[in-house]
């Protein structure tokens, strides 16, 4: 399900970027967006800021299946508050994982759970602070619904690049694959990755150098990006322009 990012790093790169901006607000936040499929909780995407060195430990030693957060996320649909405790407040007595966990300076933390459509368990954690847990936590706590429409939609802009990598992917096994641009914003894309200006693209197309770039605008909020730039590099990288002849 999600080999598309272990595969490429530039659409991990692109929604490490989105979740990036949309957590921006919350000033230097340490996050970890995790996905673990139900139907097999050994596939698992984690997007963090967390220190790679545990992010590698974690995915070497699959803690998904034993993380008590993950575990009492699936049996919640609210946010909820956690430390080393969450152990001994439950029927879940995997301890090893915090004692490992303190050495990278994670103890405290607060998660917001989405079980989505397509049978997979969605979470977005934060690292609370010992000096600043009682201010970020009830910030949290307080814009709570704010943060989980926010998940909501961080989790289909994961759908949305796991689907175009998909779609580039397809282009070559497939003959008919839907594309996710119409044919005038690939002309626009396809001429852009070409290095020509706005301009000369309005030229080539025979339309108004504004309809360049509000076709361009489409583009980038298709994928997630921040701008043009961005667009053309995911779009190369993915495959997802269809060369166009000059008219």
């Amino acid at each position: 399900m999600f080999s598309a990012f272990n595969e490429n790093q530039t659409i991990t790169e692109t929604l490490r970027e989105y979740i990036d901006r949309k957590l921006s607000s919350f000033g230097r936040l340490e996050y970890a967006y995790t996905v673990v499929s139900k139907k097999n909780p050994s596939d698992v995407l984690i997007i963090s800021t967390y220190p790679d060195e545990w992010v590698e430990l974690y995915r070497t030693n699959n803690f998904q299946l034993t993380d008590p957060v993950i575990l009492t996320a699936f049996r919640r649909t609210s946010p909820f508050a956690w430390d080393e405790n969450i152990t001994l407040m439950s029927d879940l007595k995997f301890t090893k994982i915090f004692s490992l966990a303190k050495h990278y300076n994670i103890v405290n933390g607060f998660t917001f759970v989405l079980h989505d459509h397509m049978n997979n368990l969605a979470l977005l954690s934060a690292i609370i602070d010992n000096n600043e847990q009682g201010e970020l936590e009830a910030r949290l706590t307080s814009e709570r619904g704010a943060i989980q429409i926010l998940l909501i939609d961080i989790n289909e802009q994961m759908y949305r690049l796991a689907g175009a990598s998909s779609s580039g992917r397809q282009r070559h096994h497939m003959d008919r694959v839907k594309p996710i641009f119409t044919p005038r914003e690939n002309e626009v894309l396809y001429w852009s990755s070409m290095g020509k200006t706005y301009g000369e693209i309005a030229a080539i197309a025979g339309i108004s150098m504004s309809t360049v770039k509000f076709h361009m605008g489409n583009i980038v909020s298709k994928l997630g990006v921040s701008n043009a730039r961005q667009a053309i590099r995911l779009s190369v990288e993915l495959e997802l322009i269809t060369a166009t002849a000059a008219k």
